[in-house]
């Protein structure tokens, strides 16, 4: 079908345009002024060929290259959630670790409190490691390796995908 400028534009065309005008804004091609004027005309462009008017001076932009801010903010949040299970993770192991010794120390007597040369040290690295941010498998919380990931994060292969 050959480009018609006389065809209604749709919600989305005007969206498009918005979101162009948005990022041009940004990139300090449109003074404010301009992008209130351009963005009003978008709104109430009637036609493709009105919109394409608005664009005409301004270099194209592909939209599905530019990050979503929400999946951005999702992401971080999903990466904190599961920096905060691995640590849950990580003292819960030490706590079952430090009842089992204890219960064992019970049975066996009231004698030499051996379990504390154990959970004692373990406790104090876990904590210390906590304290200055390391992540529980090995790393700084937020570094990433050369491959992108969270050093101790396990490969995905879906990782490179778009929309993920």
């Amino acid at each position: 079908m050959a480009y018609d400028p006389n065809i209604r534009a749709s919600d989305a065309d005007r969206d498009r345009a918005a979101a162009l005008l948005r990022e041009h804004h940004a990139a300090g091609r449109l003074t404010p002024d301009e992008f209130s004027e351009r963005l009003d005309s978008a709104f109430a462009a009637k036609t493709v060929g009105e919109i394409d008017r608005l664009l005409r001076d301004l270099p194209g932009i592909d939209l599905y290259r530019l990050p979503d801010a929400q999946l951005t903010r999702q992401q971080r949040q999903s990466k904190q959630r599961r920096h905060n299970d691995a640590w849950r993770a990580e003292w819960g192991s030490w706590i079952s670790c430090v009842v089992l010794l204890f219960v064992i120390w019970a049975l066996t007597g009231h004698g030499y409190l051996w379990p504390l040369w154990i959970v004692g040290p373990w406790g104090a690295i876990l904590l210390g490691r906590w304290v200055v941010g390391l992540h529980p498998q090995g790393g700084r919380k937020g570094v990433r390796g050369s491959t992108g990931q969270d050093p101790g994060q396990l490969p995905r292969g879906d990782e490179d995908l778009p929309g993920r």
